[in-house]
C-alpha cells in the first residue's frame, strides 16, 4: 500500500475551502484532487492542536525522539514514491528530489537529537533559593512553506518544532500541497505521531494569514518572498508573536582574478540553473574579474546552451518546468526589460510552455532588472569588476543578504573577502546553493531575520525560556 493513498488524505474534520486539482507543471495534467483549507478551518485545527500539545509536551524526550527517528527512516524507505511526487508536482529533476529526501531524513534525525538537549541552566541567586532557566515548548507553531523546495522548507521547521514538544499547523503552497504537506502528514502518521499534533492546511494567502493571526499560534515560521514576509512580519507583530522569516535573495558569486575559470563556470552553472533558478540562494549576480570576464561569459553561455530542458518525469534533463505560467511570464519580462536596458543576451531567453531555457546576460549594470531583482528563474547576469574593493561594494549592494560564493585559488583571501560582505551564509570555493540539516540557515536585510533553522537555532526558534525559582519555605516581604 502506498504511503500517500489519496483515499486517506483527509484526516480529521473536512476542510471547507473547496476542491483543488494537483497539477503536473510539465504536462498540465491533473494528478489528483485535494481539499483546500478556508480560514475557518484554521481556527478549528488550532483548537485541536492546542489540546493535543499538552500531552505531547509531557511525553518523555525518548518518546518524541523515537517518532522523529522513525519519520527519518520512512523518508528513506518510501523514497521512490515520494520522489515521484516531487518530480511530478514540483517540477524537480530526480537528483533534486533525492536531495530533498536526504535532507528531510537528516532534519528528522537532527530533530530527534534536539529532544534530549539540556533544557536550561542553574543560576546564581542572592536569595536563599534554587534559581534556574528551562526551555519549554512554545505551544502551537505555524509553518508557512513555499513551492520551490517544498519538502525541505516544510520539514526543517516541522521536525524540530515537534521534537521540542510543540504542535504544528502547516500551510503548504497550494501548488505543492502533496509533496510539501500531505507527504509530511503521511510520514508522521506512519511514524506514530499522536493525532492532532500536525495539521496540513493547504490554501492561499488568506489561509496563511489566518494561521499567523490565530491566538493559539505563538510562533510563526515563514519561508517565502520578501514582499509576503513583510506582510507576515507585520501581522505577527500586531498579534505580539514571534515570526521567523526566511525570505528572498539575490546572491552574489564572486570570481576573483586568480580563479580557475572552468571550475568557476561549473559552480556558476549549478548555482544559477539548479531547479530552474527557483531557489532563494540562487546565484543571481555573477561578479567576475575583468581579466576573466570574456572567457567566463563565453564558457557559461556554452554550458547553458548544452543543458537539456524538459519533462523530468519522462526524460533525462538538467532543468524541468517553472512552477506555473505566472512565473514564466515574470521571468521573461525581466529578461526582456534587461535587454531593452542594454544587457546582452548571450544564451537562452526563450521558452516553450513552462520550460525556460537557461539564460546568460552580459554587460549588466545597476539599471538591469534581472541583476537588481530576484528573478527566481534560470537567469545568470554577469558583471565585471576591476578591484577587490569594487567586488565588495557590488556584492554588498542591494537589499538582500542571504548567500555568497567566492571562487579563488587562495582560500584565506576568499575568507577575508567574505568577512567584508554582509550575508547570512558564505561559501569559499563553492557556489551559493548549499543546505545541511546541522547548519544554521538564514539571511540578513531583506533576506530575513537571521539564522533560525538548524542546530542550536531551532532551540531558540521553537521554545520559550522560562525562569523558575524554588524556596524551601515561603518568602516574607523584603521590606
Amino acid at each position: 500500500m502506498p504511503l500517500l493513498d489519496p483515499t486517506l488524505w483527509q484526516d480529521g474534520p473536512t476542510l471547507t475551502g473547496g476542491p483543488a486539482p494537483v497539477v503536473e507543471p510539465a504536462t498540465g495534467r491533473t494528478l489528483a484532487t485535494l481539499d483546500l483549507a478556508a480560514p475557518a478551518d484554521v481556527a478549528e485545527a488550532a483548537v485541536r492542536a492546542q489540546a493535543a500539545q499538552h500531552d505531547w509536551a509531557r511525553a518523555t524526550h525518548l518518546e518524541r525522539a523515537a517518532v522523529l527517528r522513525r519519520a527519518g527512516d520512512l523518508f528513506a524507505a518510501h523514497a521512490d514514491e515520494l520522489s515521484e511526487w516531487l518530480v511530478r508536482e514540483s517540477g524537480s529533476i530526480p537528483g533534486k528530489a533525492a536531495f530533498e529526501l536526504h535532507v528531510a531524513a537528516q532534519e528528522c534525525y537532527e530533530a530527534a537529537a534536539l529532544a534530549s538537549r539540556p533544557t536550561g541552566q542553574v543560576l546564581p541567586s542572592e536569595a536563599p533559593r534554587l534559581s534556574f532557566t528551562r526551555r519549554v515548548p512554545a505551544g502551537v507553531v505555524g509553518v508557512v512553506a513555499p513551492f520551490n523546495a517544498p519538502l525541505i522548507l516544510a520539514i526543517r521547521s516541522v521536525a524540530p518544532a515537534l521534537a521540542l514538544g510543540n504542535a504544528v499547523l502547516l500551510k503548504p503552497d497550494r501548488r505543492t500541497a502533496v509533496c510539501g504537506g500531505l507527504a509530511l502528514a503521511a510520514v508522521f502518521t506512519a511514524a506514530g505521531l499522536p493525532a492532532g499534533l500536525l495539521h496540513v492546511l493547504p490554501g492561499g494567502a488568506e489561509t496563511g494569514a489566518a494561521v499567523v493571526a490565530d491566538p493559539r499560534v505563538r510562533v510563526v515560521s515563514f519561508t517565502g518572498s520578501t514582499a509576503a514576509g513583510r506582510t507576515v512580519g507585520e501581522l505577527a507583530g500586531r498579534h505580539l508573536k514571534r515570526a521567523h522569516l526566511e525570505l528572498g535573495g539575490n546572491s552574489a558569486l564572486v570570481v576573483l582574478r586568480d580563479a580557475d575559470v572552468e571550475a568557476a563556470v561549473a559552480q556558476a552553472s549549478w548555482g544559477s540553473f539548479f531547479h530552474q533558478g527557483q531557489i532563494c540562494m540562487t546565484a543571481g549576480r555573477h561578479l567576475v574579474h575583468a581579466s576573466l570576464y570574456d572567457e567566463y561569459v563565453e564558457r557559461l553561455a556554452a554550458r547553458a546552451e548544452a543543458l537539456a530542458v524538459g519533462d523530468p518525469y519522462r526524460e533525462q534533463v538538467h532543468l524541468g518546468p517553472l512552477i506555473d505560467r505566472v512565473q514564466v511570464e515574470r521571468v521573461h519580462a525581466l529578461v526582456e526589460s534587461s535587454t531593452e536596458s542594454g544587457a546582452k543576451l548571450v544564451a537562452g531567453g526563450t521558452y516553450t510552455d513552462l520550460f525556460y531555457r537557461p539564460t546568460v546576460l552580459a554587460g549588466v549594470g545597476d539599471d538591469t532588472p534581472a541583476y537588481t531583482e530576484e528573478v527566481f528563474g534560470p537567469v545568470a547576469p554577469v558583471r565585471s569588476f576591476a578591484t577587490e574593493e569594487e567586488a565588495v561594494a557590488l556584492a554588498s549592494a542591494g537589499p538582500y543578504g542571504l548567500s555568497l560564493g567566492i571562487v579563488t585559488r587562495d582560500a584565506a583571501r576568499g575568507l577575508d573577502l567574505a568577512e567584508r560582505i554582509p550575508t547570512g551564509i558564505a561559501h569559499v570555493n563553492d557556489q551559493t546553493v548549499n543546505d545541511e540539516a546541522v547548519a544554521p540557515f538564514g539571511g540578513v536585510g531583506a533576506s530575513g531575520t537571521g539564522a533560525r533553522f538548524g542546530g542550536e537555532a531551532n532551540l531558540d526558534a521553537f521554545t520559550e525560556l522560562r525562569w523558575t525559582t524554588v524556596r524551601s519555605t515561603p518568602a516574607g516581604h523584603p521590606f
